[in-house]
């Protein structure tokens, strides 16, 4: 019985991790769009093993039929944000480089990772992984595109 104790406690404490190395790197971390938005953490109850689905999403937001959801490549969400351009300026190469860490940390605690758009011009977006204890975890903000 002693030896699933330390087993119960090492994947809490690989989440604890998590959040607690996201949580400095989203304060004042905002994503841009036509409006800047920022980003907040977010939990998902959803634990199957197989990728999650769009009708899954409009479940576990509560979302009527009628609203758009879409899943979109990972890469779509990260590239505008962790490339950096010839022309940026300190505050854009500051930008970046917070989303490249970012970036890591989640390729490196979340696996099985999907990028959800909900909406059509002001959407919000989910980046959606698993914890290593199974549970689904990730990144929220808001796009708009007009």
């Amino acid at each position: 019985m002693t030896n699933q104790d330390p087993k119960s406690s090492a994947p809490e404490s690989e989440n604890i991790v998590f959040t607690e190395q996201a949580k400095p790197l989203l304060t004042d971390l905002l994503y841009p769009s036509e409006s800047d938005e920022p980003i907040d953490m977010v939990t998902c109850y959803l634990k199957q093993d197989e990728p999650l689905t769009v009708s899954q999403i409009k479940d576990w937001q509560m979302l009527p039929p009628s609203v758009y959801v879409e899943e979109i490549p990972e890469a779509d969400f990260w590239e505008p944000v962790i490339t950096e351009q010839d022309w940026y300026g300190d505050d854009e190469k500051t930008r970046t480089a917070s989303f490249q860490k970012l970036h890591k940390l989640v390729q490196d605690t979340l696996t099985v990772r999907q990028v959800f758009r909900v909406g059509e011009s002001e959407m919000d977006v989910y980046l959606l992984g698993r914890q290593s204890d199974g549970e689904r975890a990730g990144l929220k903000t808001k796009m708009v595109q007009t």
